[in-house]
């Protein structure tokens, strides 16, 4: 448990976990056990630490509840929010990924070409390759970062998209959105 704990510990990233078996020769079940077990270790409320299991890899980061003080005692400057197109865009993509540009636009009745190019800086959707049409659009799709930003193990733990009666009550979990910080 301890060499799985220091290669997340300086991974700093997130750490595949099947990389993790094979160097250090055992199965990833065998692993994955040892992520189970040290997320019972640390993702308690006392705890600074906490691990984050995204999809097939595993990453150590701060209790969500110590974020201030940790940027007040390391100086980090407070991200800005996302807008409400950049969440509006995110959902798209998330939700029907991998898209074009052209989808989105058409999803949304607005150019997004700004949007998505930000979003694709903060690292929260990225290219996915381009459909074989006339133009070859470029598709996009959600990054592991995103996931980490919104604390989803994979993109199927996405909350179910609203019916067409919740129309005007906005993006599943908007409440939650608003409030997270890039």
């Amino acid at each position: 448990m301890g060499k799985t704990e220091a290669i997340l510990f300086a991974g700093g990233e997130p750490v595949a976990l099947d990389r993790i078996a094979q160097v250090l020769g055992v199965r990833t079940y065998a692993i994955e056990e040892i992520i189970d077990a040290l997320k019972e270790k640390y993702n308690t409320p006392q705890s600074g630490i906490h691990l984050l299991r995204l999809e097939n890899t595993a990453q150590l980061c701060t209790n969500p509840a110590y974020i201030q003080p940790v940027r007040e005692v390391l100086d980090l400057k407070r991200n800005t929010p996302l807008s409400q197109a950049a969440m509006e865009v995110l959902a798209v993509v998330a939700y029907n990924q991998p898209v074009t540009k052209a989808f989105v636009e058409q999803v949304r009745g607005v150019d997004c070409s700004g949007v998505i190019g930000s979003l694709v800086q903060k690292e929260l959707l990225e290219e996915r390759g381009r459909l074989e049409l006339p133009g070859r659009p470029l598709l996009y799709g959600t990054t592991e970062n995103f996931l980490r930003c919104f604390q989803l193990a994979s993109i199927d733990d996405l909350p179910p998209p609203p019916t067409g009666d919740e129309e005007n009550e906005g993006v599943p979990g908007d409440d939650e959105l608003e409030t997270m910080e890039l």
